[in-house]
């Protein structure tokens, strides 16, 4: 009999996890339902938002700014929640810090995978859609002229002020996605984490005015799974029952007041119907 059992080691750190805003928020949705046994620190850069109007070096500068803000928070991971931010910075973030980094990336790899002769529509900040890292991931697609880019600048900032229904998401629709009514599309890629939580609305207009399946597509799902595998392999789990479970403290470069009530009702409010 062992009377000498080997000691498992945990880490009940939290996890930091930032966005341009309250789009992460999205993404920490599926990171809670697949690691429901740690905690979490959140950073929206709400003051800052969108990242997807700036140049590239300003988006680098503020994502090192959030990063550090989280490291000094004594976090054990980072989670870059933002497809700009990951596509401006992940790889300095990587080489920087001395904590696994995981990022979030448009999911057009599913969507072109899904069969069908329609085209998929990849919806996401102006920026995103023009930076490198994005633009080497289209080219790995079996057929990268299948997928249209369209950004979509005011998106963002409705869903900052909380407002997701399709009053107030269709102008905005209307005005960017007007010349592509009635074209077949198969797949529509949500390549922004704030905006699953307009997908009822984003939905609704493609029913209405474009033609094939339409089926959206997130990443955050795949962002959770990866986090969970970089959790284990580091040995970086918290403990089992740890009282901390579950626990989201959030901060901003906004004014809490104002910003952490739109957080807690996002983080709370069912994207997909």
């Amino acid at each position: 009999m062992n009377d000498n059992p080997v000691k498992t080691e945990y880490d009940d750190r939290p996890i930091g996890v930032f966005d341009s805003g309250f789009g992460g928020a999205s993404t920490l949705r599926n990171i809670l339902a697949e690691l429901p046994g740690e905690s979490f620190i959140y950073y929206g850069d709400n003051k800052n938002a969108p990242y997807g109007d700036r140049p590239e070096e300003e988006i680098l500068r503020l994502s090192e700014h959030a990063a550090e803000f989280l490291l000094g928070h004594g976090v054990k991971a980072l989670v870059v929640a933002c497809n700009t931010a990951t596509s401006a910075s992940i790889n300095a973030l990587r080489r920087k810090l001395d904590v696994p980094v995981v990022s979030v990336e448009p999911a057009i790899k599913p969507a072109c995978e899904a069969p069908g002769e329609g085209q998929v529509l990849m919806l996401a900040t102006a920026a995103t859609t023009k930076l490198a890292r994005y633009r080497a991931l289209q080219q790995r697609m079996p057929d990268p002229a299948r997928v249209v880019n369209v950004g979509c600048p005011g998106l963002v900032e409705l869903i900052e002020r909380g407002e997701t229904g399709c009053e107030a998401v269709f102008p905005v629709l209307d005005m960017r996605l007007g010349s592509l009514k009635g074209r077949l599309f198969d797949g529509i890629v949500l390549g922004c984490t704030h905006f699953p939580f307009a997908a009822p609305a984003i939905k609704s207009w493609a029913e209405q005015n474009l033609t094939g399946r339409c089926r959206l597509y997130d990443g955050n799902a795949g962002t959770a799974r990866q986090l969970k595998r970089v959790i284990l392999k580091n040995g970086l789990c918290a403990a089992p029952g740890s009282p901390e479970a579950g626990r989201v403290s959030f901060f901003t470069s906004g004014d809490p007041i104002v910003c952490e009530p739109i957080f807690r009702r996002l983080l709370n409010t069912p994207i997909y119907e």
